[in-house]
């Protein structure tokens, strides 16, 4: 087992990553490629993208030698695992990944602990408990029409519901007024503002995910001092906060997501709300899986060690 290699796979609706490490943590393959969720893209795509960033991430290794594999999928589908166990065997390698969710190798990606919480915001937002490394609870993740309170949609939307509500009115300054209506109008802006609020509205009705990419522009005009801004922000961390407390019970809470992960306002006003509480920060979920599959190659005594080795950032 001293030359056993495992592999970590965090097969994202965005990216896949695949992450090679020997059984002390120490990384020797590491490969991304497109996204991996078969619900948002299909199996034969999914399956597609897992198989490039694996044999690049193996390029150079002995895939005799690895002895175990993880695959932390967004969206698993029961015909997934015999696709992926084809794609290890034309790898060389005998047997096909282990598959589970990736709220808990997100969670792991934070800590070694079996027992805690997670507390993602990205695009959208869940916080979920981990009981002995396994899914015991979820509260939010309900998509962004109607819940991910706190997210990055949530967040943007409130933004531009805001800087609208503002044009409205007649308003035309402000930090973030003026990123919103740069971000949306350009140089081609309304005789009034009312006119350009009516042309907001028409072009985030036409593209709704446009909302998702104001939430880094409500976190500049925070920190800028912006009210407008530093109001939404305030009010996501409650959101997110009062979402976490629904399930958490003991242990760390694990932030992980770009809202909570990046240094801004939500992510800074979460850990004060959270005071008390030990917080810790997702790193790399490839790597985190890969650690899960190694732990019962470890002996005991010996599985917490390497963790931070495994998650490192790659």
């Amino acid at each position: 087992m001293t030359n056993s290699l495992v592999i970590g796979v965090d097969a994202g609706a965005t990216s896949t990553r695949v992450a090679v490490h020997a059984l002390d943590g120490t990384r020797v393959g590491y490969a991304r490629a497109g996204a991996g969720n078969p619900s948002a893209h299909g199996l034969v795509s999914a399956v597609a993208a897992i198989d490039d960033a694996l044999g690049r991430a193996l390029a150079g290794l002995d895939a005799s030698s690895v002895a175990a594999s993880l695959s932390g999928v967004s969206g698993v589908v029961d015909a997934m695992e015999p696709e992926l166990g084809k794609v290890w065997a034309g790898h060389g390698i005998a047997s096909g990944p282990r598959l589970m969710g990736d709220v808990v190798i997100a969670y792991v990606a934070g800590s070694p602990e079996p027992d805690g919480s997670l507390l993602l915001s990205g695009t959208g937002a869940v916080a979920a408990r981990i009981a002995g490394y396994e899914l015991d609870a979820i509260a939010d993740g309900l998509g962004w029409l109607l819940a991910d309170a706190g997210s990055g949609f949530w967040i943007g939307r409130a933004g531009a519901k805001a800087v609208i509500a503002a044009l409205d009115r007649g308003a035309s300054g402000g930090v973030l007024v003026e990123l919103v209506v740069e971000h949306f109008l350009g140089a081609e802006r309304g005789p009034t503002p009312r006119k350009e609020a009516d042309r907001i509205v028409r072009l985030a009705q036409s593209d709704h995910m446009r909302l998702a990419a104001l939430s880094a522009l409500v976190s500049q005009a925070a920190e800028a001092g912006d009210p407008l801004a530093l109001g939404i922000t305030r009010q996501a961390a409650e959101h997110l906060v009062a979402t976490v407390r629904r399930v958490h019970r003991s242990g760390p809470v694990v932030l992980a997501g770009s809202v909570l992960t990046s240094e801004g306002p939500v992510g800074q006003t979460v850990r004060e709300l959270l005071g008390g509480e030990t917080v810790a920060t997702a790193r790399d979920t490839a790597g985190a899986a890969a650690w899960l599959a190694a732990r019962d190659l470890l002996p005991e005594a010996d599985r917490r060690a390497p963790h931070a080795a495994f998650t490192r950032s790659p």
